[in-house]
């Protein structure tokens, strides 16, 4: 096994996926805030689920968004607060909360869809389509080799 002290950062392909996350991240905050929307990308990760299955148990969407239930509260309260979404307690379990996207969540989702559209394009397109396939296809396999170690 290498030494830690003599492992080149830069020439690791999950160091480059980290840097590409946080720089989009902040280009998406960017675009959201030049198009004077009030919305992080942890807040559109939700309504972006929540646009597909409406509805859903707010530990179901701490799952499929990858946070553990404190902070998955915590951004739930934080989006109530912005009247982007509501929660309301399962009728048949009182114990589950089901997180429901707003008239004012659904607007928001209708603008803040094009920017993605516009951007996620614009930022592959310093690919070429054969390059962007074996991109996605490593990123799959290294998926899937993470999964395995985490058994």
């Amino acid at each position: 096994m290498e030494n830690p002290k003599e492992i080149d950062l830069n020439a690791h392909a999950l160091s480059w996926v980290g840097k590409i996350h946080y720089d989009f991240g902040f280009l998406v905050q960017k675009a959201f805030k030049e198009q004077g929307l009030d919305i992080t990308k942890e807040q559109w990760s939700v309504l972006k689920r929540l646009d597909v299955k409406d509805g859903q148990p707010q530990n179901d969407l701490a799952f499929i968004t990858h946070r553990d239930k404190t902070s998955m509260t915590r951004l739930v309260n934080a989006m109530e607060a912005k009247n982007l979404v509501e929660r309301i307690s399962d009728e048949k379990d009182r114990r589950v909360n089901r997180i429901y996207v707003t008239d004012f969540g659904k607007e928001i989702i209708g603008k803040v869809r094009p920017i993605m559209f516009d951007l996620i394009p614009k930022v592959q397109e310093s690919l070429e389509p054969e390059e962007l396939e074996i991109v996605i296809k490593a990123l799959k396999k290294m998926k899937v080799k993470i999964e395995d170690l985490a058994k």
